[in-house]
Parts: structure tokens; sequence; C-alpha cells
């Protein structure tokens, strides 16, 4: 059968292969499929205006009002994603038995494909997925993904015609961290495969969010610290107890209204994290380290966040995804008309 793709700038790519994606070399499995996507003529037209246009105008025309962007050395908009991929999920019990816990479907899809679709509507389509406990399931979904099954597409002659497609233009390293290494290990094997970028991005494989991503590039770009995660408000159904000392209370109240931030899973960070990292430890304990020198930011965030920790989170995403347009794949409103 063949595959072919109508992109949204209305040229057709033809692919040869049952396999619409991803091709082996060595220990890691690397998919890049983004290169014909260039050799069209308006996106060639468009990089030769990029090219007579002053810094600041370009950066201007992106929507980024942050002139240091330009000093820190990005290209463009796209930052790596590292995605940790490797924790036995035990929390979820059966669930992981047979498959890690960033393969637990969501809809019709894992919510890894979730996490990936949502980082690459922000423009950021490089991931580098740190496995560990049952790396080969998720080397072989997408080894073997199967586009039609979601995208729109056209049945003609044998053919299909996808309409749109969701992995095209990602480029994946898969990078075994083995079994039991710590966030942090998983983290510093990824060094290597982040090259000279001053900043990237980070997150676990189990949660899901709308948060304005670009505002927090940004703002981490603009003041200087190491690193940013998201602050969220937890999303449990304990209450917090203000008592005194002899026992008397004064108040109660639902966590989620209290005034506790937890960690949200969204990281931002500079290069020089791996420099704060120490072997074995988890990627918390670096960061308070860096809280205790000034060189951390918290960004709060009260919109859509959700972790998928028990079986009963899992349905709640998969019931956002059978109701239509879950939160997390809005496209982010400067990219709504792309």
């Amino acid at each position: 059968m063949q595959w072919r793709r109508l992109s949204r700038r209305g040229h057709w790519k033809t692919r040869a292969s049952a396999l619409p994606c991803g091709y082996a070399t060595g220990e890691e499995t690397l998919l890049d499929e983004s290169a014909s996507r260039h050799s069209h003529g308006v996106e060639r037209g468009t990089k030769l205006l990029f090219a007579t246009l002053s810094a600041t105008v370009f950066e201007l025309w992106q929507g980024c009002s942050k002139t240091s962007r330009a000093r820190m050395g990005f290209r463009g908009d796209d930052v790596k994603v590292v995605i940790f991929c490797g924790g036995l999920g035990v929390r979820m019990g059966e669930a992981t038995q047979r498959i890690p816990k960033p393969m637990i479907p969501v809809g019709n899809q894992p919510i890894l494909w979730h996490i990936m679709k949502w980082y690459a509507s922000w423009g950021h389509s490089e991931f580098i997925l740190c496995l560990g406990y049952r790396a080969e399931v998720i080397k072989e979904y997408f080894l073997h993904h199967n586009e039609a099954l979601a995208n729109d597409f056209v049945l003609q002659g044998g053919d299909v015609e996808l309409v749109e497609s969701d992995v095209d233009d990602w480029r994946i390293t898969f990078l075994d961290t083995g079994d039991q290494a710590s966030i942090g290990d998983r983290l510093l094997a990824a060094r290597p495969y982040i090259g000279d970028d001053e900043v990237f991005l980070a997150t676990y494989g189990d949660g899901l969010t709308d948060a304005p991503l670009d505002e927090m590039v940004d703002q981490l770009v603009s003041n200087g610290k190491t690193g940013l995660f998201m602050s969220v408000r937890p999303r449990l159904s304990y209450h917090v107890v203000d008592a005194d000392e002899d026992g008397t209370v004064r108040s109660i109240e639902e966590i989620g209204t209290a005034d506790v931030r937890i960690n949200g899973g969204f990281f931002v960070f500079r290069r020089r994290i791996f420099d704060d990292l120490r072997p074995g430890e988890d990627i918390m304990e670096g960061a308070a380290r860096l809280a205790r020198d000034g060189a951390l930011h918290a960004y709060r965030y009260d919109g859509f966040w959700a972790p998928m920790d028990t079986i009963k989170d899992k349905q709640d995403l998969g019931a956002l995804v059978d109701a239509g347009r879950p939160p997390w794949q809005i496209a982010p409103p400067a990219r709504a008309s792309d």
C-alpha cells in the first residue's frame, strides 16, 4: 500500500514503505522525515525573506518580544524536548505489567503521543525519549506507527492519502537509559543529544497540560535562572488542617483551594543544569539545590493540568478525548492559522 500525505500547504508527499516512519541506526533509532518539507518553493522563498530581515524584525514577526532569545542562539522556535519514559509506573497496577506507563492509551493513542503532539503544536518537534522499562514497546510503536489511525485520510485505488500527519516532521531519538536509572541519571544520559543548545525542555511521560509553553520558555530566557518548572495546584481529594498546638482546629480547606502548590512536571532548563546534577539523584533533588542558590523559577499555572497516576486519572483523560477537542489539543493562539 502506498502512503501519501497532503500537507497543509497543498503539496503531496509519497511514501513507498508500509512503515510510514522510522529507520534504525545503531543502538538508537531516529525518525527524521522532515527533509522534503523544506524543499517546497514557498518555504525556500520564506527562508530567503527571513535572511534579509534584521534580527529584531524577525523576532517581532514570530511574536517573540524578548531579544534575549537571539542572543542565546535560538534557531527559530524549535527547542529539543527530553521525555522521561523509563519508570515502572507501579501505581497503575496491572495496566503497566505488559507496557510502560507512557504507552497507556488515552483515547486510541498512548499518552506519550498526546504529550509529543502538544509540544509539536508549539513548534518543538525534536524529541529525546529516555527509555527504560519495556523500551521495546515504545520503539515498536513508532517503527510501526500507522498514521491513518490518528488522522483523516482518503482511500483510492489502494492508496492512502493522508490529509494531515502527526509524526511526519518529528525527529525522535530513542535512548535506552536502563530500567532502574533515576530521573537525574536519565537526564544526564541525554546530554550528548542536546548538542550545543543553550535551552531545552523536559517532562515526564504521564501528564498533560494546555499551558502557554512559549511564555514559559521566555520567562527562563529573560530571568537568567538555570531552571523553570510548572507550579500547579494538586489534584487530590485531601484536606489541609490548620490546628493549634493544643489540637484546636482553626480551619479545614480542600487542598486544591489551599495555598499549596506542587511540581507539575513540565520543565525548561539551561544546559548548565547538567553541571548541577549529581549521579543517582532525582531531578528534584538537583532542583532543590538550585532553589537554595536562587537559580530556580516556579511558573505558576492554574489552567488545565492533569497527571495520569491512577486508573481513574486515565478514565478522566479518556473521557475528555471522547468528548472531543481535549484542552491539550487546542492549537496555541499564535499558531491556530498555521
